[in-house]
C-alpha cells in the first residue's frame, strides 16, 4: 500500500500485547498480513509448541507452501540470522514487541523532517558565515 493512502490518524489503534489465534486459512493469512505491516517484534507460536520471536520482514503467500521470514531478536534463539516459518506450522501469532510508531502521526513526523532540515540549513549558514562565504 502506497505510504499516502495508508492511515495515520489517531484513530489506529496498536496490535501491541494482542495474541491472534487463527481458525483458518484466510485468518492466518490476514494475522500474517499484520505481523508483517507491525513495526515491532512478534512471537510466532507452531503447533509444536516453538515459539520463535522476531521482525517480519517477508512473507510470500502466493507459493504452493506460503511462508514467512523473521529475523530474530536474539539471533543465538534460533541458530541462524533468519527463520523461514511456513504459514502451516503457525498457531498463533503474540505481538510481543513495542509498536514503534503507534501514536505517532504522520503530521508528528513531517514536523520533525522539516524542523530537522531546518536547523541543517542554519548549522550550513552559520558555518558558511564563520568561512566569510556570506
Amino acid at each position: 500500500m502506497p505510504q499516502e493512502t495508508k492511515l495515520h490518524g489517531s484513530d489506529q489503534r496498536s496490535l501491541e500485547g494482542k495474541t491472534l489465534r487463527p481458525a483458518n486459512a484466510a485468518e492466518l493469512a490476514e494475522a500474517i498480513d499484520l505481523a508483517f505491516d507491525y513495526r515491532g517484534d512478534v512471537t510466532v507460536v507452531t503447533h509444536d509448541g516453538r515459539q520463535l520471536s522476531g521482525y517480519v520482514y517477508n512473507r510470500v503467500p502466493e507459493t504452493a507452501q506460503p511462508y514467512l521470514t523473521l529475523f530474530p531478536t536474539h539471533e543465538h534463539e534460533h541458530g541462524s540470522a533468519k527463520s523461514k516459518i511456513p504459514y502451516s506450522e503457525v498457531a498463533a501469532i503474540i505481538f510481543s514487541g513495542e509498536d514503534t510508531a503507534f501514536g505517532k502521526s504522520w503530521d508528528a513526523w513531517a514536523k520533525k523532517g522539516a524542523d530537522q532540515r531546518r536547523a541543517e540549513a542554519q548549522r550550513q549558514a552559520g558555518d558558511a558565515a564563520a568561512r566569510g562565504h556570506l
